[in-house]
């Protein structure tokens, strides 16, 4: 059992970078009136009881962006906050099969779009992520395909 495992799930959350064969990522935006304005963020969110990261990156990814992977790349677990124990596990997802959305009412505004991985990391530097999890996931992905 992993470390991860024994510490229990409340807290911990999974984001994932997918990038079909032409190098495109799957992003999502949204409104965010409390916090100003629409972001940018990938798909990813809170692990469930059970639930590996793995499992919850499986699961966030279908139900957000409709989208099933056949490879899983980790690509690090950090902490969130240093307040807190929960940690943010990271996933680059390929060889992609894509369905429609499924979104809980929470997510109802999400909108998902397919862009080159240069334009995510772009946005990234400009801010316009409302999470750190997605820039991080984004520039250890382009990374993690380059070597």
């Amino acid at each position: 059992m992993s470390d991860t495992s024994r510490r229990g799930t409340e807290h911990d959350a999974s984001v994932i970078v997918a990038r079909e064969t032409e190098g495109m990522v799957a992003v999502l935006t949204a409104e965010f009136p409390r916090h100003g304005g629409e972001y940018v963020f990938l798909p990813g969110g809170r692990r469930e009881d059970g639930e590996t990261p793995e499992e919850c990156a499986r699961r966030e990814l279908r139900e957000e962006a409709g989208v099933i992977a056949q490879t899983w790349r980790p690509l690090g677990s950090y902490a969130i906050t240093l307040n807190s124990t929960a940690r943010i596990h990271l996933f680059l997802a390929e060889r992609l099969t894509c369905g429609p959305q499924q979104l809980t009412p929470s997510e109802e505004g999400f909108k998902l779009m397919w862009w080159p991985m240069p334009e995510a990391i772009h946005a990234a530097t400009e801010g316009r992520f409302l999470l750190q999890g997605g820039p991080l996931a984004l520039l250890l992905a382009h990374q993690a395909i380059a070597t």
